[in-house]
């Protein structure tokens, strides 16, 4: 006989899933399937989990702040970076920004297009392309701009 964990036990009787309590205890499936064997409890289901409208998850893990800007609240990875997991695809909080606004995938680098670091408003982000053409139109209207070191040398 198997011997069986008594934390798995303890998670599995709090309600945990098998996959959270995998995750956390770092054990693996068979372990898990002794304490649901202890327990009595029938197998997890096989079905397909549910994949949220990228709507829908955006907005879950979004705040408005003045200015019409947005603060990412959600899932951040190491170093920072605002990720939203949806299906089997992983984006960006700007990506997914991106895609709700315009409809299609970014070219590039998405950032955002106002002066909020850190801003996911649809109406804030930008991609590649889109930061060239803004960037042409402003050179047409005033001209080359001299850079810093070029104006510190005058």
């Amino acid at each position: 006989m198997m011997k069986v964990r008594a934390d798995a036990v303890a998670m599995l009787r709090e309600g945990h899933s098998q996959i959270h309590v995998m995750r956390t205890l770092r054990v693996s499936h068979s372990t898990v399937k002794a304490a649901r064997e202890y327990l009595g409890l029938p197998a997890p289901g096989m079905g397909r989990r549910r994949i949220e409208p990228l709507a829908d998850a955006f907005a879950a893990r979004t705040e408005p702040v003045d200015g019409g800007h947005m603060r990412w609240t959600g899932y951040r990875t190491s170093n920072g970076v605002a990720k939203l997991g949806n299906g089997f695809r992983v984006l960006t909080a700007r990506q997914a920004a991106f895609i709700l606004r315009y409809d299609r995938e970014p070219v590039g680098r998405v950032m955002p297009g106002c002066d909020m670091a850190g801003c996911v408003a649809p109406d804030h982000v930008v991609d590649k392309p889109m930061r060239e053409r803004n960037a042409a139109a402003f050179a047409a209207i005033f001209g080359d701009l001299p850079s810093e070191e070029e104006s510190s040398d005058a």
